[in-house]
This record gives structure tokens, C-alpha cells and sequence, in this order.
């Protein structure tokens, strides 16, 4: 009798609070999706609805994004005025060995500190395309292109930069921008090459094959860079591939300082440290930032205005003539990137409503 006390005594507990059984949660789960199919998306369940709390991919995010790599264009504008500058001190090849050796030390202290793991040994050859564009072959193809030309006629690397970017971050990333995006970067791709080679006389200079192949590899380097950016933070991204460049970077300095001469001067100085730590690591940090916020094909069209703010540059730091022409050009360039950045947004909402799937109540 105690068993069976102690049997009809734990009933009560199982009845005052019942749990759900599997034909009545059945029977609920049907009345609402009945529910939701007669009332459409209003009726569906507030777990599942948008919030207005929730910022949009395309607003928040992609105002800092446009913000990083506009400061990344910032800091690159500066590249050529300070390596012109770093070669009144330096040769060529020791500029560039030792701008690398500075940058990956900076670099490797920053990650040392932060004692951030080796990345996944997938990521090393992106990470040897980014070292080997924008670490090595832009700098010194710039740097050799500089002994024979002015930093104005220069800039029409990086006047076609934007769209050669564009089109290697489309077929590697598989982005697809609109028909206004590229018919405006087309026109400011136009707009940058005709001033430049305006400003420097039509002609073609000695350095230009350097500059033409200085093109190519940055375009790869910053491509390869935004997709990894995706997966990693941008200054890891170009904090590993300068890593993985020192040890070039240390040999070339060990051949080229016996080889050509070191004259130190203010100025010299100066536009190595700059070309270190300003354009090389910090520059490609919030660039690399930028890129993977918004984009490899928009981030790369910001760099439309870069031409132009190295002749600012060029003409307070240097004292090169700019034409009347300038203000012209920027006007044009700034209404190009207004419309490539637009577009992009518009692409993206576009591509972002596509590929979400309907979600079942």
C-alpha cells in the first residue's frame, strides 16, 4: 500500500503543470502557418520580423567602410612626394629594401604584442600575392619608374588603378556591379588619364613599362588583399604579408646599401619613414578595412581621387606647378566616385534581396 501511496501521490505534480504534447504543439504550429499563409507577412511571427534597431549592411557599416578607404587613399596620395623625397638619401633598390624591412618590423612587433596565431596555411598564398603587388612589386617599380619620371606623370598608375582593381576584384571576388558603376568608372578612369597626360605633355617616359607593370601587381595585391580582409582583420592582412617578405627585404638591403650611396638628409629621412609606417602599414590597414566593408570594385574607385590629391601634394611639398585645369578635373573625378559609390550601395541591396531566402513561420 505505501508503494502504491507514494504512486498516486507524484499524479498531481504530472497534472498541474502539463507539458505540451506532440499533437497539440502539431495542431499550434498548424494554426499559425494557416494564419501566416491568410494574412501574408504581416502575420508572421515577431521573432521573425526586422527590427528598426538593426542597422542596415548598407548604411552603417558601409559609411565607416567608405571612411577607412578614403583615409587608405589619403595615405597613399603621399606615396610618391615621400619616395621622391627618400631618393635624395637613398638608391632605388635600398629604398624599397629598407621602406619593407621598417614596415615588417612595425608589423611584427604589432602582431607579436597582440600574440596573434599563424594564419591557416591556406591563406599564404594570398597572403604571398598581397606581399609580392604591394610590399615588393608596386614600390620598387614605382621607385625605379620615379628616377626618370615626375611624380605628376606617375600618377597615371594610379588614375587606371581604380578600374584595373575593379575588374580583378569582379572576376576574383565575383562581384558584380552594376552598368552605372562601370560606365562611371570608366568616365573617371577617362577623366584622370586625360588630365595627367595633359599635365605632363602627352609624352611617354623612360619609367612608364615600370609603371604599367607597377599597375598590374597592385591591382592583384590589393584584389587578393580585400578578399582575405573578409577573413581576417586588415591589418593582419598586410601585417603577415610583410612578415613573410622580410626575408627578402633583409637580403636586398644587405646587397643594395654597400652598392649605392647613402647621403642622409632631413627630406630623406623622412619620406622613408612615411613610406614605412604611413603608406605601407597604416595605409593598407584602413584600406584593406575599407575593402572588406564595402567592397573590393567601391573602394577601389575612391582611389580616383588619389591623382589628384599627389599633385596637391607634389605642389606644397615638392613645389611642382599645378595647371588651371586641377579644379576642373577634381570636380569631374568627385561627381564619378559619387556615382560608383551609389551604384555600389544600390547593387548591393540588389544582390542582398536576391540571395535572403524567404523565411518559413
Amino acid at each position: 500500500m505505501r508503494a502504491q501511496d507514494s504512486a498516486t501521490a507524484s499524479s498531481p505534480i504530472a497534472v498541474v503543470e502539463p507539458p505540451a504534447t506532440s499533437s497539440t504543439a502539431s495542431a499550434a504550429s498548424r494554426t499559425e502557418a494557416s494564419a501566416a499563409a491568410a494574412h501574408g507577412p504581416a502575420a508572421a511571427s515577431p521573432a521573425h520580423q526586422p527590427t528598426a534597431a538593426t542597422p542596415s549592411p548598407a548604411t552603417a557599416p558601409g559609411r565607416s567602410g567608405t571612411v577607412l578607404a578614403g583615409l587608405g587613399v589619403v595615405a597613399f596620395s603621399l606615396t610618391f612626394p615621400a619616395t621622391a623625397w627618400g631618393l635624395e638619401s637613398f638608391g632605388p633598390w635600398s629604398l624599397v629594401a629598407l621602406r619593407s624591412v621598417l614596415a615588417a618590423l612595425v608589423a611584427g612587433g604589432v602582431l607579436l604584442a597582440a600574440r596573434v596565431p599563424l594564419p591557416a596555411r591556406r591563406h599564404w598564398a594570398g597572403l604571398a600575392v598581397v606581399g609580392g603587388g604591394v610590399v615588393v612589386g608596386f614600390p620598387l617599380l614605382t621607385t625605379l619608374a620615379l628616377q626618370t619620371s615626375t611624380t605628376s606623370h606617375a600618377a597615371v598608375v594610379v588614375g587606371l588603378l581604380p578600374l584595373t582593381t575593379a575588374v580583378l576584384g569582379s572576376l576574383r571576388t565575383g562581384e558584380r556591379p552594376s552598368r552605372l558603376f562601370w560606365g562611371a568608372a570608366l568616365a573617371g578612369a577617362a577623366v584622370v588619364i586625360v588630365f595627367t597626360v595633359r599635365e605632363s605633355g602627352g609624352a611617354l617616359a623612360a619609367g612608364d613599362l615600370y609603371l604599367f607593370g607597377a599597375l598590374l601587381v597592385c591591382a592583384a595585391g590589393y584584389t587578393e588583399g580585400g578578399r582575405l580582409a573578409r577573413v581576417m582583420p586588415g591589418w593582419q592582412v598586410i601585417g603577415w604579408a610583410l612578415v613573410l617578405c622580410l626575408p627578402l627585404a633583409v637580403a636586398g638591403s644587405l646587397v643594395a646599401l654597400p652598392l649605392e650611396p647613402v647621403r642622409l638628409t632631413a627630406h630623406g629621412v623622412v619620406g622613408l619613414v612615411w613610406v614605412a609606417a604611413g603608406s605601407t602599414f597604416l595605409g593598407l590597414y584602413v584600406w584593406y578595412r575599407g575593402m572588406a566593408a564595402i567592397g573590393v570594385a567601391r573602394a577601389s574607385q575612391l582611389q580616383l581621387a588619389q591623382p589628384l590629391l599627389t599633385l596637391v601634394w607634389s605642389f606644397l611639398l615638392l613645389g611642382e606647378e599645378i595647371s588651371a585645369a586641377a579644379p576642373v578635373a577634381a570636380v569631374a573625378v568627385l561627381v564619378c566616385i559619387a556615382a560608383t559609390q551609389r551604384a555600389g550601395r544600390s547593387g548591393a541591396r540588389t544582390s542582398r534581396a536576391v540571395r535572403t531566402p524567404a523565411r518559413r513561420p
